[in-house]
């Protein structure tokens, strides 16, 4: 067997445990909205990355848990007189992120070790994988910088450490989306370079908005200003309410009324845009590049409209959930689009043939 050709069980293999392995953190982004909205972050006051990973098993325990948690801001501002039951409920949420977190970090390297072990990864694919993993060491090393950030002065954790989490989170999902679609072994497309821009623009578009949404998260700004296509009165609220904090650039972070409304303006941009991009490739019959931007144009209306309706009803679980489920989807089909119109260099990722049994 030439050692150049592409084995295709091992090959079968890496798709099927990155795509595992994508869906897991889509999860725990869900299970991490779902901890944020429940107010369950905060619950457990220390990162024992190892020992965390056991929750409390008898009623001593579950008292010392509870009484770390009083002591800081969010119980005796918050949640005062909350019973031990109350908080075994939000604690479960973030036992459960953290926990998720940890299985994912297991189904990543102990396949991966495997593979490296039969020799069936190109250099360049190891590479890629090998940042993929220390960008996961390091989001757990995130996360506990948020939870930290809630711990002492704040009753809630700071919506830029919320972001970045989020962003990396979504930025290690967006890496191994790419990877999975590099593994396969398809034609160059011919279509338009301005096409190739305007997907990767989507791409950094659709990041910036999520950005956006995590600080509105953050800042409970979803809960505020709840009409909608005006926002305070307006379309456009006055600059005297969306830049009175000094300095001005501070607004785009901590005013909740440019937050949301920045929010709103990058879903405005990025609908445009994917309208674009769509009706550009189909106008210009690029394939199966114009079916990826149908698809991707149709996921954004929808988050659109959910996003709309989210608002309305002033962030129900569901609906946020769903909101937050969809950006996901839209991040999955622009990646894939931008990936699709890329150009190509299928030997970056070709895995090479190893028998069966042979360490490489």
């Amino acid at each position: 067997m030439a050692t150049n050709s592409i084995p295709t069980n091992s090959h079968r293999a890496v798709r099927w445990w990155l795509i595992s392995v994508a869906a897991l953190i889509a999860l725990m982004v869900l299970v991490g909205g779902a901890t944020r909205l429940t107010e369950s972050g905060l619950s457990i006051v220390e990162w024992k990355p190892v020992t965390g990973s056991v929750p409390p098993l008898s009623e001593t325990q579950w008292s010392d848990a509870f009484e770390a948690y009083k002591k800081i801001p969010q119980y005796s501002e918050l949640n005062a007189g909350m019973s031990l039951s109350e908080f075994k409920q939000i604690f479960w949420w973030e036992w459960s992120h953290r926990l998720l977190g940890r299985f994912i970090g297991i189904a990543y390297l102990l396949p991966f070790l495997f593979f490296l072990w039969r020799g069936g990864l190109s250099g360049a694919l190891k590479r890629r994988l090998w940042l993929l993993f220390a960008l996961g060491g390091l989001q757990g090393a995130v996360g506990w910088w948020m939870v930290a950030s809630g711990l002492s002065e704040r009753v809630e954790v700071s919506q830029y450490r919320l972001a970045t989490h989020l962003v990396l989170a979504l930025l290690i999902f967006a890496g191994i989306v790419w990877t999975v679609r590099r593994l396969a072994d398809r034609p160059q497309l011919a279509v338009p370079a301005r096409l190739r821009f305007t997907s990767a623009a989507l791409v950094i578009v659709t990041f910036i908005q999520i950005y956006f949404g995590a600080l509105v998260a953050g800042l409970r700004a979803g809960r505020a200003y709840n009409t909608w296509p005006q926002i305070d009165g307006a379309f456009i609220p006055s600059a005297e309410r969306l830049w009175f904090e000094t300095p001005w650039w501070r607004n785009m972070f901590d005013n909740v009324l440019t937050v949301q409304f920045e929010h709103r303006m990058t879903g405005y941009l990025l609908f445009t845009l994917v309208a674009l991009h769509a009706f550009d490739a189909v106008r210009s019959r690029a394939g199966s590049a114009a079916s990826g931007a149908l698809w991707l144009f149709a996921a954004v209306g929808l988050q659109v409209l959910l996003g709309i309706l989210t608002l309305l009803n002033q962030v129900p679980i569901d609906l946020a959930l769903s909101h937050q489920a969809i950006a996901i989807v839209v991040l999955t089909l622009a990646v894939m689009q931008a990936e699709r119109l890329a150009s190509r260099r299928s030997a970056e990722v070709q895995l090479r043939a190893v028998p069966a049994g042979q360490p490489g």
